[in-house]
């Protein structure tokens, strides 16, 4: 399975860092960190849970992982909640 560490961060515009993976079963995640997002002013992560592919995603707020964006997060946070989203059945 992909962690953390599977990641590629490229600058944001707002002076932080961001990436995107996609996997499978057709989800992916969104990760970032700046002083805009949630916990980024302390270091930690905000990842929201995307359904898609690098050429064509959204955010999705529906499913059994997360139903919102989750911030304040560690990097081992982030690899947990990317294994559960990797878990999830196949989307159609």
């Amino acid at each position: 399975m992909k962690s953390f560490y599977d990641l590629k961060f490229v600058n944001s515009h707002r002076g932080g860092i961001k990436s995107h993976l996609f996997f499978e079963n057709g989800y992916g995640v969104s990760v970032v960190r700046s002083d805009f997002s949630y916990g980024g002013s302390q270091g930690l992560f905000e990842l929201a849970v995307l359904e898609g592919s690098e050429q064509n995603f959204r955010i999705t707020y529906s499913t059994s992982v997360t139903e919102d964006v989750e911030g304040y997060l560690k990097e081992s946070q982030v690899t947990e909640l990317m294994n559960k989203i990797q878990s999830l059945p196949k989307k159609m």
